[in-house]
């Protein structure tokens, strides 16, 4: 008998054993049984074989119609050819070797029906005749019942297709699989019995069964809800637990206040709040008064005012005695929100100069290109406590850093953070932790998961300031010429009217490699993302006579930060720049973004790009441009980024393009992951279902001792890394 983690090589020997590691990094009797397939067969229903494409790969089914071997007139080789049929159109499959080297005309005879799968060439011979083919193709031979009565339940039968790899043929993992199911021992099912009756669910040993060889389709529907069940059960009891250790950990309160500096702030504004940025921030006040640290997530699209909220947020922090950190991904960002923020508390932001106001704080700035002089200053007010908020970039995460009493964290565009280095700074407080908000317009897909999962508080501001314009965006495809002749005159157009406009490209183009963080090319062979340095001598041909300035990661501080002066003072008419103007760049007289080479770009990156234009009363417009294929999925991107300007509708799009990641480590979107069956686009119910159901049990028995099948379960899925991963989290 064998157990789940028993060895895979004690139960099927070392050769299979060793093909299953090397080929699909399985390794015990568990790995294999989580291993599931991909899709079912119905044995009964033949793939009409006259509508496959060359190119396409695919895994049909058909019976052995002709086999014949011949020898290569060029080599000494020899190729066996066998020729199967659906009923619908024939298909050839063939096999290269030596003569007697590999013989699988012992299992493909005539009349004998199987699996194929392969990738569909075409070749024409002499006869003119275009001939489908499968080269090595992988197979599984379906054998007959033999017994007349036998037919119905034959024709029934449903057979599991697995995901395969290269040297591992589908026939052999179920063979294992099969082998497995024979041997397997289970312990006492890790789900409580009241559970499994209240939630109506079928047993582990059933569901495993079910779903590796299922007799029906209900069966096989059973089997999937429940090990969908435990995947979303064990994630919620691991975060149920941090929920309760989260809720433990001591945070400072800070309360509002009513005559200090954030009171000062609102009477003083030159617009009115919108009801959501109020209610937002009436949340974000009651996180900040609790005596546990808040984990909020501000989702707002691009424009939205979430700079606004949260600079409420830290002066309500500064009037509690404490200090704000706000964490941006680039200088040029940063060098904004400091400017931004000091040029709207005025002299709320001069303690302690000739002219501050009576109730104010100090702004300091902190970045790595920062002198000597002024980065010691920096670290001063933010030790001392001067600074009652401080902004800046990486460099805020670094030791030398120490702050008098750090209440906040702000971390603007947290895509652009990994969870070390969002830690690093809570790791600044003693004896507890900061309160922490996370800034984004377009969440990435795991912070969509763990949204989803109900781990992140979520605060959205859905609704535009006065003020702000909409933005229109269109794709100028390579069917369309015409798009991008009209392009150029639309940049001519508005240079003419007073406006600006913004040109970004995927990279500088100086060297391969170098800056840039666009999408790599999807399939095939594609030519290199087009670059600042190749795409320049061209706009000044094309758009004579207008002013261009350029901009990029590269250049020294001080140059970039006199580009930005100059194109906010309108001595540039267009910016020709990366992504270092992807978030932050507020520049109201901008009116149009043109994206060269759009399909390179992630779908983030261009909701954030867009959102440098429609900054003020002026409509803003965004133009992708694409050399990608209508229909391709790179178009279907694009398509859907023009289609709306929802943040959180765009990340649902990301995330069924990328997949959520490890929710419960550091991979990220599209590695491995610890769901298989569970997709958070499908199964949202069953999520929040095992939500209620953890969220219960872990509140009644915290350790789970009272579940030492459940705590066992959970061991193996929340190794060492992970734990720490969700600590940090």
């Amino acid at each position: 008998m064998a157990t789940l983690d028993e060895p895979l090589r004690k139960v099927l020997g070392d050769k299979t054993a060793n093909a299953l590691k090397k080929g699909l990094d399985l390794h015990t009797v568990g790995d294999l049984l989580h291993h599931y397939p991909r899709r079912y067969a119905h044995r009964g229903e033949l793939t009409q074989l006259s509508g496959l494409q060359d190119g396409e790969h695919v895994t049909v089914m058909a019976e052995v119609v002709k086999v014949q071997g011949r020898s290569l007139t060029r080599s000494p080789g020899y190729v066996l050819e066998i020729t199967v049929t659906d009923g619908t159109g024939e298909l050839k499959l063939s096999f290269f070797g030596r003569k007697g080297s590999y013989r699988p005309e012992k299992e493909l005879s005539p009349g004998t029906r199987g699996l194929f799968a392969g990738k569909i060439s075409t070749y024409v011979p002499r006869s003119g005749r275009t001939v489908r083919q499968l080269t090595h193709p992988q197979y599984k031979v379906v054998h007959e019942k033999g017994a007349e009565e036998a037919a119905q339940e034959w024709a029934d039968e449903i057979i599991p297709i697995y995901p395969s790899a290269k040297s591992l043929p589908i026939e052999a993992i179920s063979t294992s699989v099969e082998t497995v199911l024979d041997q397997l021992d289970l312990p006492d099912d890790p789900m409580p019995d009241a559970l499994l009756r209240r939630r109506h669910l079928t047993g582990l040993r059933e569901a495993y069964e079910g779903i590796h060889r299922p007799r029906t389709w209900d069966e096989l529907g059973r089997a999937k809800a429940r090990l969908k069940w435990d995947e979303a059960f064990v994630v919620q009891v691991a975060l149920a637990q941090r929920r309760v250790a989260a809720a433990a950990l001591p945070a400072k309160p800070r309360p509002p206040s009513f005559e200090g500096i954030q009171s000062e702030f609102d009477a003083r504004l030159p617009f009115e709040l919108t009801k959501g940025q109020r209610q937002v921030g009436d949340e974000i006040a009651a996180d900040l008064a609790e005596h546990h640290p808040m984990h909020r997530l501000l989702q707002g699209d691009v424009g939205s005012g979430k700079t606004v909220v949260a600079l409420r947020a830290m002066l309500q922090v500064v009037d509690g005695g404490g200090q704000a950190a706000l964490l941006a991904p680039t200088e040029v960002l940063a060098q904004q929100h400091y400017r931004s923020i000091t040029g709207m508390l005025g002299d709320l932001a001069q303690a302690g100069q000739i002219g501050g106001a009576e109730h104010a704080t100090r702004v300091a700035l902190l970045t790595g290109s920062q002198g000597a002089k002024a980065r010691k200053e920096a670290l001063l007010e933010a030790a001392s406590g001067a600074a009652g908020i401080v902004v800046g970039t990486h460099a805020l995460l670094q030791e030398t850093v120490q702050f008098a009493d750090l209440g906040l964290v702000v971390v603007d565009e947290q895509h652009r953070f990994g969870v070390e280095q969002r830690d690093a700074l809570r790791e600044k407080v003693d004896g507890g932790r900061p309160h922490v908000l996370v800034m984004t317009a377009t969440p990435i897909p795991r912070t969509v998961a763990m949204t989803v999962f109900g781990d992140l508080e979520t605060s959205v501001l859905g609704q535009l300031p006065a003020g702000r314009s909409q933005i229109q965006t269109h794709v100028v495809p390579p069917e369309k010429p015409a798009f991008l002749a009209r392009t150029w005159e639309r940049i001519k157009e508005e240079a003419v009217n007073g406006r600006q406009v913004y040109i970004v490209c995927p990279r500088i183009g100086e060297q391969e490699g170098d800056e840039g963080d666009a999408v790599v090319a999807e399939e095939g062979e594609r030519r290199s993302p087009l670059g600042i340095m190749e795409v320049l001598p061209k706009l000044e041909e094309l758009l004579d006579g207008l002013r261009i300035g350029v901009l990029h990661g590269k250049l020294h501080p001080d140059e970039k930060d006199a580009v930005m002066r100059r194109f906010t003072a309108r001595e540039l008419d267009v910016l020709l720049a990366t992504t270092v103007i992807e978030v932050g760049v507020d520049v109201p007289n901008a009116t149009v973004m043109v994206i060269m080479d759009a399909d390179r770009f992630g779908v983030s990156q261009l909701h954030q790009l867009r959102g440098r234009v429609g900054r003020g009363s002026l409509h803003g417009l965004c133009l992708l441009v694409t050399d990608a294929a209508p229909g391709s999925k790179a178009r279907e991107r694009l398509d859907a980024v023009a289609s709306t300007t929802d943040g959180f509708r765009l990340s649902r799009l990301d995330l069924e393009q990328r997949r959520e990641g490890d929710v419960l480590g550091a991979a990220q979107a599209g590695r491995s992951s610890s769901l298989r069956l569970l997709t958070l686009q499908r199964d949202e119910d069953v999520i929040r279902d095992a939500r209620e159901e953890a969220t219960a049990l872990v509140a009644a028995d915290p350790d789970l001792s009272d579940h030492p099948g459940l705590a066992t379960v959970l061991a193996s899925l929340l190794d060492e890394e992970r734990a720490d991963f969700l600590e940090k989290a």
